[in-house]
């Protein structure tokens, strides 16, 4: 797929994860879709928490710090521990203590800046119990903070704006594994690797070469850390290794993942906050006899072809399309017209 057509497509699906999963997203957490509520209802006994109980924003703020204190917590004995723990069939000692933290504190607070080599320094519980679940967390923690920050918006005097734990629950269960969950299997068809199994062993006896191939479970990561926007590779090359990112539609589906949830929250702001669609669309400083869509094919021929004319503001435009009429100022300029 040629650059161009590559574009497009992006385009395409990303329109559509905005009205969709935007749509989706806001029925959630207003809680109209309920499809998964055999999964949510033990999570919330668990928690010893009342999903129909709201939070003011200290107490939500409140329960945030202790969930990722918590997951500070139990990421970093992981590390430490691994040695000693199950999954760890390449007999890894556990972290030290400098790296643990570092480790630990970047992947919690959605930073995943990566100081080790994964197939070298992580085990496969490491990298299934601390960074995958971290992977999905800490990106639950962002969404949560973001839907709380849209009720702020939308309920102007109330005391309070949700549950942090069914924001999280949700988040998490309605959303991030869903599509994860399809998307580990579009990876795995495409050759992403998925095994428990152990390194690969090779032995050249012609050439007398011994080699030892890292596996392990890669695909379920590497999904989520696209989709959580995390970016921690399961290996030190991340996406640019085969194991990874193996083929061009997995190359593509990453970017894809990477964006869909940032693009489509604003829709989901649109939906919970009461944004209404106007009709006549951006009208300042706009001619009423041509309206928005006649003014803005107007400037975008005017500013391209450098011939200056206008029959609106050009600064009552919005602020990508005010972007599109600079650019058209500064392409104008050097077209064969000019």
């Amino acid at each position: 797929m040629g650059f161009g057509w590559t574009i497009v497509a992006l385009i395409a699906v990303l329109a559509v994860a905005w009205r969709f999963l935007g749509s989706y997203m806001a029925a959630v957490f207003e809680g109209r879709s309920r499809w998964l509520s055999f999964a949510e209802r033990p999570v919330y006994r668990l928690l010893g928490v009342d999903p129909e109980s709201e939070q003011s924003w200290r107490r939500y703020g409140a329960s945030l710090i202790v969930f990722s204190g918590m997951a500070l917590l139990v990421t970093y004995l992981i590390f430490r521990l691994q040695g000693v723990l199950p999954f760890n069939p390449q007999h890894l000692p556990g972290v030290t203590p400098a790296l643990a933290w570092n480790t630990s504190v970047s992947f919690v607070t959605n930073t995943n800046w990566q100081a080790y080599s994964g197939e070298t320094a992580m085990s496969y519980l490491s990298q299934m119990g601390a960074l995958a679940v971290q992977n999905f967390v800490s990106a639950a923690v962002g969404i949560a903070v973001a839907v709380a920050l849209i009720r702020g918006f939308s309920r102007r005097g109330a005391k309070t704006i949700g549950n942090f734990w069914v924001d999280l629950v949700r988040a998490t269960i309605y959303i991030l594994l869903p599509i994860a969950f399809v998307a580990a299997i579009i990876f795995m068809a495409q050759g992403a690797v998925q095994t428990l199994a152990g390194a690969a062993h090779i032995h050249d006896a012609l050439n007398g070469v011994r080699q030892v191939i890292p596996l392990g479970p890669v695909a379920s990561q590497e999904v989520i850390k696209q989709l959580g926007t995390n970016g921690g590779g399961f290996f030190n090359a991340n996406g640019a290794h085969p194991f990874e990112n193996p083929t061009g539609l997995t190359n593509f589906l990453s970017i894809v993942l990477i964006l869909c949830i940032p693009v489509a929250l604003t829709y989901t702001f649109g939906k919970m906050a009461g944004v209404t669609h106007q009709p006549a669309g951006n009208m300042e400083g706009k001619e009423t006899r041509f309206g928005d869509t006649s003014s803005a094919l107007y400037a975008t021929a005017s500013t391209q072809t450098s011939t200056g004319s206008v029959d609106s503001a050009e600064d009552s435009y919005t602020p990508m399309s005010g972007f599109a009429v600079l650019t058209g100022m500064m392409l104008g300029e050097i077209s064969p017209g000019a």
